[in-house]
């Protein structure tokens, strides 16, 4: 007998598909379903259709990727709106997809995925990237690659726009640091950093019931990641569950013998055994 309910489930089977297979916004669907239960996932899911069918419905059967793209933007910024929440970046709301959807604003990792998905859908392979500080995403083209800042309606972003966004590099090392600033990075990392961005709100407001949710959503993904194990034993222990967070330390212990912050770990783990022996 499991445990699990039947998001957990449902989002179990769909991360453990190959990369390819992974559906990149039902899973986010999924995630917005532990803040909204009653979520009608398939109701977003083809309000993305929708939003496809728009943008193809602009195109010409011989549309070139740059048709695709102006197309998208138009579309997606102008007639409908979407655009950065500036204004309360921090809103929880803005990592949700849904909501994204329905207020039609976000932050740079949600509206790229809400990119990603419409082209997906108009026959676009975008892919996510990881850029520090803000995704944004890229289409690769036999003249080279576009990269594409969906947080500020899409704009086309040139070599020397996104070196100066890495002002902490210089010359030839600004050049390597871009390269390795731009590489693709798969569905799950996407959805991860996602969920950091959402994990950092919650630590900031110290709602740490939501943070711990979002913490067992990473680790739904990385089972085994030493750092959400250790930041999942110090929710628990604020929560005052201190035999789940003892067995989380212990794990991290496992995981990260030569860790720096060992000691502080072990010292968590024999408080928390003289407040709360464990259960006969």
């Amino acid at each position: 007998m499991t445990n699990e309910n039947p998001t957990t489930e449902r989002l179990t089977r769909l991360i453990n598909r190959p990369e390819e297979g992974i559906n990149l916004a039902e899973v986010a669907l999924l995630f917005a379903q532990d803040e909204y239960p009653q979520l009608d996932i398939g109701a977003y899911l083809r309000r993305l259709d929708d939003l496809s069918g728009d943008v193809r419905a602009r195109l010409s059967p011989a549309a070139t990727p740059e048709n695709m793209i102006a197309a998208m933007n138009h579309v997606l910024f102008e007639e409908e709106g979407f655009a950065g929440n500036g204004e309360n970046y921090y809103d929880p709301r803005n990592s949700f997809l849904n909501d994204v959807l329905d207020r039609r604003l976000g932050i740079p990792i949600t509206l790229s995925i809400l990119y990603m998905e419409v082209g997906l859908r108009v026959g676009l392979s975008l892919k996510g990237v990881s850029f520090p500080g803000h995704f944004l995403v890229s289409l690769g083209q036999e003249t080279g690659r576009v990269v594409l800042d969906p947080y500020s309606g899409g704009n086309s972003l040139s070599e020397e726009e996104l070196i100066n966004r890495l002002p902490q590099y210089h010359g030839r090392r600004r050049e390597i640091a871009l390269s390795r600033s731009l590489a693709g990075v798969g569905k799950k990392e996407i959805l991860v950093r996602m969920l950091h961005n959402l994990k950092a709100i919650y630590l900031h407001e110290e709602n740490y019931t939501k943070a711990l949710s979002v913490v067992d959503r990473i680790l739904l993904i990385r089972a085994d990641w030493p750092e959400e194990l250790r930041d999942r034993g110090l929710l628990y222990e604020q929560l005052e569950c201190a035999q789940s967070a003892i067995q989380d330390y212990r794990r991290y212990l496992e995981l990260q013998p030569d860790g720096s912050d060992v000691r502080e770990i072990r010292s968590r783990i024999i408080q928390l055994g003289k407040t709360s022996p464990p259960l006969q």
